[in-house]
């Protein structure tokens, strides 16, 4: 079964990625001064969502942000690589398949997921700054991303935290 997409509400999809990952840049940033690959990758997912075409040039932002995530968390730096997941996840938006499997979802929303993490885990922890950034999430979801939200099934059980954050925010915005 596939879902019918159209390329201006991946585009929506891939804004809203941008959207809720740009700020947890900071902490990235902050954490790894001179490493630009999370913003490159948020870059490359605006362009996107400002009318650039997908590219391999796109695809390789987000293996570079991927990379920074992995060398963060090899190296301790829980915050910095949930941000630098983030950056990444915003490519993947841009690569949201017809498919109607729940675990698209986390295409749409694992930006979202992945930014209240790492503000979760550099404010020691604390579910509630966590909840905080899904709030906000939840508020810059327009119309058009909630309906094509809502062509797929609910967010898949697992994930850890992250997959918690992402069924949290689905169920907020069905």
């Amino acid at each position: 079964m596939t879902v019918e997409l159209s390329l201006a509400e991946i585009r929506a999809v891939a804004a809203y990625a941008v959207a809720c990952a740009r700020p947890v840049l900071a902490i990235f940033e902050g954490e790894c001064p001179g490493d630009g690959r999370p913003r490159a990758a948020i870059d490359a997912a605006q362009e996107f969502a400002d009318g650039a075409k997908r590219t391999k040039a796109l695809r390789d932002s987000a293996w570079a942000a991927h990379r920074a995530a992995q060398e963060t968390r090899d190296s301790g730096q829980a915050a910095a690589s949930d941000a630098a997941r983030s950056a990444g996840n915003t490519v993947g938006a841009a690569f949201l398949h017809p498919l109607a499997k729940a675990t698209q979802v986390k295409h749409i929303l694992g930006s979202a997921a992945y930014a209240a993490r790492a503000f979760e885990l550099a404010a020691g922890g604390d579910p509630a700054v966590g909840a905080g950034h899904l709030e906000r999430a939840r508020l810059l979801a327009g119309p058009v991303v909630v309906d094509v939200l809502r062509r797929y099934p609910a967010a898949p059980g697992g994930g850890g935290r992250v997959g918690e954050l992402i069924r949290q925010l689905d169920a907020s915005l069905r």
